[in-house]
């Protein structure tokens, strides 16, 4: 391979996105042969009995199949019955319900990444805002075999749950077609500033699920979801664009949810909430989201503190004449870049999908001539905001 082809495999762009060859992707057929212990391939995507599989103790095949599934195959699957007492998901529901009132009384209006803010009604952070209102229930709810067999068989040991309540009104209008976090939250330019193996990898560093708070028929407007699309290398940069999303429109498949039951996919699979055409269904979901153990540094620093000292350093070195990239190595080696995990009751997007990271806080500053103790002030509030 020429050098010229290297270095075109170590990066995409938009270049790179072309229909036909995400059709060839997608418009393939689920074959059941393929994967024996699921009960059904519906529209494409595999059905799993909880029942049997938890008669079959869970094996190393099940698991090795739902990585197939998950990697190469449809990239979605649903478990029939995966919480099986029904009273452990309207326990579950009810304290969901309790927090949404408590929110509403405060005043507080959760935002959503892909709705306006009040249109339907959301819990961020549901996981740690249900331990804490109802410690028991939380045990009961998360001991969930399910749960557990798919986050281990996707991410190993070690993972971290967090949950959103999701509750999509009659009338909630769909989603745009996506793909979800990491790469998912950026915009076209910061995906594309990140090398295609970190697009192959963002993926596995996450699993999507969504536990059905009721029964969902699809008038209710479950969510969307576009089989195999996961193998599109490009789709991080791709899902935006307008042939693609028609074509999302053209092609998505979607199955109804009986309460209890459970969805999981590839992050990287094209999908969106649907609008919600019933008149009485309340749609809701626990929307899951699984990390895996490895996203994290191996030491705690303290950047807040870090980004204080330096920052007197990189004003004088500006007004001295030094480079743009200079700054932003100093900047990069000292800010935390990414502003995520945060508080997103307090913190919430703007401008996108993300709220400002500490890099960015610096920037502009420097931008904009901020005193240092502007910049402590500033860094400090966000530090607050992120907090639980």
């Amino acid at each position: 391979m020429s050098l010229a082809a290297e270095q075109d495999r170590a990066w995409l762009s938009g270049q790179d996105c072309d229909l036909d060859t995400f059709r060839a992707l997608v418009e393939r057929t689920t074959d059941p042969a393929d994967y024996p212990h699921a009960a059904a391939v519906e529209q494409n995507v595999l059905v799993y009995d909880s029942e049997r599989l938890r008669a079959r103790d869970a094996s190393h095949g099940i698991r090795t199949e739902l990585v197939r599934a998950l990697t190469d195959g449809p990239g979605v699957v649903v478990f029939k019955g995966a919480f099986p007492d029904p009273t452990v998901v309207d326990r579950a529901s009810a304290v969901f319900d309790a927090l949404i009132s408590e929110q509403k009384e405060s005043g507080a209006q959760a935002g959503d990444h892909f709705a306006r803010p009040g249109a339907n009604e959301r819990v961020w952070n549901a996981l740690e805002k249900a331990a804490l209102y109802d410690p028991e229930v939380f045990a009961d709810y998360y001991a969930n075999d399910i749960l557990a067999l798919v986050s281990r068989a996707w991410l190993g040991p070690g993972y971290q749950v967090t949950s959103q309540v999701n509750v999509v009104n009659p009338g909630g209008v769909a989603q745009t077609a996506h793909r979800d976090y990491h790469l998912g939250f950026l915009s076209d330019e910061q995906a594309g500033a990140y090398p295609a193996h970190v697009h192959r990898l963002s993926p596995a560093l996450t699993l999507q699920g969504a536990v059905a708070h009721c029964d969902m028929p699809v008038e209710s407007g479950p969510t969307l979801y576009l089989p195999y699309s996961q193998t599109y290398e490009p789709g991080y940069l791709a899902w935006r664009r307008p042939e693609f999303q028609e074509y999302f429109k053209a092609r998505h498949v979607q199955l109804p949810l009986a309460k209890g039951d459970a969805a999981f996919f590839n992050p990287a699979v094209f999908h969106g909430a649907g609008t919600n055409r019933s008149v009485d269904v309340r749609r809701t979901a626990n929307l899951l989201q699984v990390s895996s153990a490895f996203g994290r540094a191996m030491e705690t620093v303290d950047r807040e503190a870090v980004t204080n000292a330096v920052y007197p350093v990189l004003r004088r070195r500006q007004e001295e004449g030094a480079s743009e990239a200079w700054l932003d190595h100093v900047i990069a080696a000292s800010a935390e870049g990414y502003p995520f995990p945060t508080n997103l009751d307090n913190d919430p997007p703007v401008d996108g999908m993300a709220p400002p990271s500490q890099a960015d806080l610096v920037r502009r500053a420097l931008r904009e001539g901020w005193a240092t103790r502007v910049l402590r002030d500033e860094l400090r509030a966000a530090t607050v905001r992120r907090e639980s």
